[in-house]
């Protein structure tokens, strides 16, 4: 992980195969009523909790197994004052093409902050600034091959993968200031450059937003077909929170962490459903999943 050509070429190859998978369709993968799907929360550069998680995924088993990886970059987790969350990167990039048309990694606002240069930060500093020191201390001169590969990787990116069952994951949803003007079409078309833009494009405001009561809910359930919304991007102290009966919470990261397997030849559970069937990662640390 420290040629920056070999991984400048992990990444491109990444991003073509996300970006030729049979089930994209626009911004979003859509799966079929087969197989069974491990969904996570922000990950942001746990190492441990990406093994784990992996191994729960059980991806060799089966070509009808999935999972879904989000917010994987800018974790406190800082070695000689730097952030080497690029290797996590790297990590999601092999899965992607190790197992064809399995593993999804999401967009999230870290990494959309990240290629487009967006200020962002997680309380252990500037996350832009401490994310490019690691790029130049692992790779020197060559640091830029690096980043450029990783906005290419980045723009590859599906915003959801929606299942025919009717769940769907997504980092985030819009917020209540942002639905009026926001465009319902977007998963259903190819993302391009005024939609990562600041505050006003729909890609930033479906990673970004906040405070998604029931007015937003209903009416993207409706627009899009969703029985159960499966976001992160919120502090969820026990790793896992139903907010509704058509929202679950993950948080991936943390000591509470929590992943939640759903059989997509069923009918989407509720949230609360969900909720129950949520695993702790920290129950497998140190068992080798």
């Amino acid at each position: 992980m420290q040629d920056a050509q070999a991984v400048a070429g992990l990444l491109d190859g990444a991003a073509e195969a996300m970006r030729s998978l049979p089930a994209r369709h626009g911004s979003s993968v859509r799966l079929g009523r087969a197989g069974r799907i491990v969904l996570t929360g922000d990950m942001h550069d746990n190492p441990v909790h990406f093994e784990i998680t992996r191994q729960l995924a059980r991806l060799d088993e089966s070509p009808d197994h999935h999972l879904v990886l989000h917010e994987l970059i800018h974790g406190d987790r800082l070695v000689s004052g730097v952030d080497l969350s690029y290797r996590i990167l790297c990590k999601a990039a092999a899965l992607v093409l190790d197992h064809p048309g399995q593993v999804h990694v999401v967009l999230a606002n870290h990494e959309l902050a990240q290629a487009f240069r967006h200020p962002v930060t997680k309380g252990a500093g500037d996350n832009l600034e401490l994310f490019d020191l690691g790029l130049d201390w692992a790779f020197g001169d060559d640091a830029a091959v690096v980043e450029e590969a990783i906005g290419r990787f980045v723009r590859a990116l599906p915003l959801a993968v929606r299942c025919e069952n009717g769940l769907m994951l997504s980092h985030s949803l819009p917020g209540p200031m942002d639905l009026p003007g926001f465009d319902l079409g977007v998963l259903d078309r190819a993302l391009v450059d005024a939609d990562y833009q600041l505050w006003k494009g729909a890609a930033w405001q479906m990673v970004w937003g906040r405070g998604w009561d029931r007015a937003v809910l209903t009416k993207l359930s409706q627009a899009w077909g969703v029985r159960t919304f499966v976001l992160g991007h919120a502090y969820v102290e026990t790793g896992a929170e139903a907010q509704a009966a058509d929202l679950l919470v993950l948080n991936s990261d943390h000591d509470a962490g929590r992943v939640v397997t759903v059989d997509l030849a069923e009918d989407c559970p509720d949230a609360f459903t969900m909720l129950s069937r949520c695993v702790p990662l920290s129950a497998y640390a140190g068992s080798g999943g």
